[in-house]
């Protein structure tokens, strides 16, 4: 009788309980949209503006700053490949629930969620919003009160040696072939709304290229960039992390989420006629990045934020 009893809670906690999120293939190009897809399968205690706030952010920063805004009585962390309960400063540091959400991919098992998520007020309303400008992205600039370049005026652009500004001692990487080429439609460069609302961040953007398009991102076949030099074909992201402050854990974290953030990155700047420069605000953060994809143009804008 007592076995049967035991078995019977056993079934009732099994069926009240269900797996995390499961590895899956990203359905978006943009990382920070990746961030609030993967955020969303999580239960939140404050409709997830925390998440939105720092979604721009590598997951495990996200992970990081955001750990304490879980609802904590609905998700359990469990480490089944033992990388977080190695003895290691890294993870001693975090915390094994921190370092179980901020691996690149969740394994299954290891985010046990208690009862049904209902995705966050702010995560859908940003997701929601997102969808529209990917199904429309021709309306991306008008929607904004901006319009995208006309494609005869990129035609008749011819490009032009930038003033260097100052302390700048290197020539920004320009793309093969003619520069004065009309660009597919997908190319063309649509001045969207800066994202985020980290107005350091969004300064530094604005100034150090220095932009185009002052107080505005780029939206390029797609994907936003933080700035498009001017008359330079060339388009910048900007990274103002407090890298230097991080443990070396989160910085082997940070720096492969960003690498393959900006490979990517590099490939569309490159496919539509574009040279693709990653600007940091420290030395170390630079050669970290160079460290491990020495293909990347990296520079350090000394931006603070």
């Amino acid at each position: 009788m007592r076995l049967c009893a035991c078995l019977a809670v056993l079934l009732l906690v099994s069926a009240c309980a269900t797996s995390g999120p499961a590895p899956r293939e990203r359905t978006s190009r943009n990382p920070r949209i990746a961030n609030l897809q993967r955020a969303a399968e999580l239960p939140w205690s404050e409709e997830g503006r925390c998440v939105i706030q720092e979604a721009s952010q590598p997951w495990s920063v996200v992970a990081e700053r955001c750990f304490r805004a879980l609802d904590h009585d609905k998700v359990r962390f469990h480490d089944p490949t033992g990388r977080c309960t190695v003895a290691s400063a890294g993870a001693a540091t975090l915390g094994l629930g921190v370092c179980v959400l901020a691996a690149p991919e969740i394994v299954v098992g290891a985010v046990i969620i208690i009862g049904v998520v209902v995705v966050a007020v702010a995560i859908k309303e940003e997701l929601d919003a997102y969808e529209l400008r990917h199904l429309y992205p021709e309306e991306a600039g008008t929607a904004r009160g901006t319009k995208a370049t006309p494609r005869e005026a990129t035609a008749n652009r011819k490009p032009k040696l930038e003033p260097k500004p100052a302390g700048q001692d290197w020539q920004p990487p320009m793309p093969p072939g003619p520069q004065d080429r009309t660009r597919p439609a997908r190319c063309e460069p649509i001045p969207v709304k800066h994202r985020g609302g980290d107005d350091a961040h969004n300064k530094c953007a604005d100034t150090f290229p220095p932009n185009r398009y002052p107080g505005k991102d780029v939206l390029v076949d797609g994907k936003h960039f933080d700035a498009l030099q001017i008359k330079l074909p060339v388009l910048w992201e900007i990274k103002t992390d407090r890298f230097d402050t991080y443990s070396d854990f989160l910085q082997e974290q940070v720096v492969a989420d960003q690498v393959e953030e900006m490979r990517e990155e590099r490939d569309i700047a490159a496919s539509c006629g574009y040279g693709f420069v990653v600007g940091v605000s420290t030395e170390k953060h630079k050669k970290a990045l160079e460290s491990q994809a020495r293909e990347l143009k990296v520079v350090v804008t000394g931006c603070t934020r």
